[in-house]
């Protein structure tokens, strides 16, 4: 599943020739124009499977789709949820969130998420009457690793504008399937819905620019680990880069055309279905400070089961 919700609209005769950005305004609650125009910039909103300008004239029958992120004022259910807050100060926290959790609220998931766990944090500070979770980007829930929280309004415009303007560095490790050839790699292809299954993401002529490039960290008989950086964050972008190579992350039962159930070994195969998640985590984070302008950086080591599973693959 994705931590992102996704909107969708079939214009209909009352909207035709309306700008794209006007009826957004009036179909969206709860964002502002400004945030809204992210949205347009960013490519997070395809007209008929394909990115398009605020300017753009509706038609009759246009498929307009949108995906959209936690707006700051967002009200969520506080829950007492343990939390590994890496960092904290008045205008933000990096947490380290665990594979399993959930980002956001979403369709059929109205609690146990990490916004419900932030709201209870928040609660209870002094300054509880004035802080909502302003999730800045997103974790799939079977992702692990740093996460960057807004707590003020302006700190969430500043640090979504340095992910606009990619001056935020983003590192993820992945373990995939099969010896990657080459030690270094761009992936530069689009992402949209799958065409052919509209919960998936896949390459797609046409859809929103995405660019992954890879490292390779270490080579074992039949797998990969690498270092990935993100330059763009689209849904499921790793995932779907990596798949797209012929080399899924372990562990990826959506994108992983069963490739899990093909390693030779039983005890690999049986600790990597042991797993019940990807080998995918978030290792390294670094953006500017929204109010010292200090330029900070965090990393967080990979989780004990992937750690485990690397060991395993010493002797495989």
């Amino acid at each position: 599943m994705s931590d992102s919700e996704t909107l969708t609209f079939t214009i209909d005769q009352a909207n035709t020739n309306r700008r794209l950005d006007a009826f957004l305004a009036d179909s969206i609650s709860g964002w502002s124009r400004s945030r809204l125009q992210r949205l347009i910039d960013d490519e997070d909103v395809l007209v008929n499977g394909k990115p398009s300008k605020s300017a753009y004239k509706l038609r009759e029958g246009d498929e307009v789709e949108v995906e959209l992120t936690v707006a700051a004022g967002t009200n969520f259910i506080p829950e007492e949820i343990p939390l590994n807050i890496v960092y904290e100060d008045d205008a933000l926290a990096v947490i380290n969130k665990p594979a399993g959790l959930v980002v956001h609220p979403a369709a059929g998931i109205q609690s146990g998420t990490l916004a419900n766990a932030l709201a209870f944090h928040f609660q209870q500070l002094a300054m509880a009457s004035t802080i909502r979770p302003g999730i800045v980007h997103r974790l799939d829930r079977d992702t692990s690793g740093l996460l960057l929280v807004a707590k003020t309004e302006a700190a969430l415009e500043n640090l979504s504008d340095q992910f606009r303007a990619r001056t935020v560095f983003k590192s993820y490790v992945a373990l995939c399937h099969g010896r990657m050839e080459s030690d270094t790699g761009r992936i530069d292809q689009p992402i949209a819905r799958d065409p052919t299954n509209r919960t998936k993401m896949a390459v797609v002529r046409g859809g929103r620019t995405a660019l992954s490039i890879y490292k390779v960290r270490r080579r074992f008989d039949r797998f990969t680990l690498l270092d990935v950086d993100l330059k763009t964050g689209r849904t499921h972008q790793i995932r779907v880069h990596l798949a797209w190579l012929k080399h899924p992350v372990v562990g990826d039962e959506v994108y992983g055309s069963g490739r899990d159930n093909t390693v030779q070994d039983a005890r690999i195969r049986a600790r990597i279905r042991n797993l019940g998640r990807q080998f995918l985590h978030a290792e390294k984070l670094s953006f500017t400070h929204p109010t010292t302008s200090e330029r900070m950086e965090f990393t967080a080591e990979l989780p004990l089961e992937l750690k485990d599973l690397l060991s395993e693959l010493e002797t495989y």
